[in-house]
């Protein structure tokens, strides 16, 4: 499975797209808004998305995955929009038969995600806005 949305998505939907009977393990990670960065109280993000593009990218990083780390089977859902404190932004999901290999694919998948995926986010906070680059923050007015 792999999705972009602006909608929210189940945890449970997410982890029983992936399950089978040959799979002793199925590492997650669910990453949410939190309400604060870099020192600064945060209100809401902003994720935009080239959609087609980050597709490609994410069924990408899910193959290079399946066939690096010998996983059974990778779910990536990432939401895009105005999200509040909180919300879900992204789930990973991996399905395999040790979880050695689960917890190294997901790692793998994040990090993935971070550098190649064409996701940008900005931060809204009582300062100003701030667009997000790795550990970047660019002020908006």
């Amino acid at each position: 499975m792999i999705r972009v949305t602006r909608e929210d998505f189940s945890v449970d939907e997410v982890v029983a797209s992936i399950r089978s009977g040959g799979m002793g393990a199925i590492v997650t990670f669910l990453g949410t808004v939190r309400n604060s960065s870099q020192g600064r109280d945060v209100d809401r993000i902003e994720i935009q998305v080239y959609e087609e593009m980050a597709v490609k990218q994410l069924q990408a990083i899910r193959e290079d995955a399946i066939t690096n780390f010998g996983v059974e089977d990778v779910a990536i859902v990432h939401r895009y929009g105005s999200l509040g404190v909180s919300d879900n932004i992204m789930m990973i999901a991996v399905g395999a038969s040790h979880r050695p290999e689960a917890f190294e694919a997901c790692r793998y998948v994040l990090e993935t995600i971070k550098e190649k995926v064409p996701l940008w986010k900005k931060e809204f906070t009582p300062e100003g806005d701030y667009w997000i680059e790795g550990e970047e923050y660019e002020r908006t007015e």
